[in-house]
């Protein structure tokens, strides 16, 4: 994966979260580039809210089913051995902790392991969708953003401003230039990208950030 920047870096760390065998649930974006970087070895088992277990590649719309669609409204797919089922099945399965991991974008988290990803204030939205859910049911929630918006502030805060998600239930943060383990000390700085130094990362996360003696390069 050498060479890698931006999201792509972002989706590549995230993936080397995954086991074989795990069932995974990526949200809209960069969690969803994850499949492109799955580690040698690794098949997933790739379930959406909407309510499929075994999502498979993004078909082009010429070979679109109309009936099989994700939740941003585009053409999905199922894998042989996959399932289709209603919305209760679906958040059965998240909310009885059945998925192991799921991998979300944000607009806002914080060193407390709080997420707030679904609203601003004064937006309209359509929905805060299954994230709620999964915030409440994942045991392992890994946040896949952009280190700080266009107006370059931080996303990585002290503390969410925005309406929360989730309540101390993120375990990693991957951005695209550095990965922070979230513990109950607060976040360690646990890699860094290719190009980025200690100083670096505190210059641009309002958070307060646990350094160690040992950093890893992120891959």
């Amino acid at each position: 994966m050498a060479g890698l920047t931006g999201r792509k870096l972002i989706a590549s760390r995230c993936a080397k979260f995954f086991k074989d065998g795990d069932f995974v649930n990526l949200g809209i974006g960069v969690p969803l580039m994850c499949v492109n970087y799955l580690p040698e070895g690794v098949d997933l088992w790739l379930e959406a809210e909407i309510g499929t277990v075994g999502s498979g590649p993004t078909p082009s719309w010429d070979k679109a089913d109309i009936d099989v669609i994700d939740a941003g409204g585009q053409p999905a797919s199922v894998i042989k051995g996959g399932s289709v089922y209603d919305h209760e099945m679906s958040f059965a399965f998240i909310r009885g902790g059945h998925i192991d991991a799921a991998v979300l974008g944000t607009l806002q988290v914080d060193q407390e392991g709080n997420i707030a990803n679904w609203t601003i204030p004064g937006k309209m939205v359509p929905g805060m969708g299954g994230a709620m859910d999964l915030c409440a049911g994942v045991k392992k929630i890994i946040v896949a953003t952009d280190h700080c918006e266009k107006s370059g502030k931080s996303k990585i805060l002290k503390k969410c401003t925005l309406p929360l998600t989730g309540v101390h239930c993120v375990t990693d943060i991957v951005t695209e230039r550095c990965y922070f383990e979230v513990t109950k000390d607060g976040l360690v700085l646990r890699e860094l990208a290719e190009g980025y130094s200690v100083e670096d990362i505190l210059a641009c996360t309002e958070a307060d950030v646990i350094v160690p003696d040992e950093i890893g390069v992120m891959s």
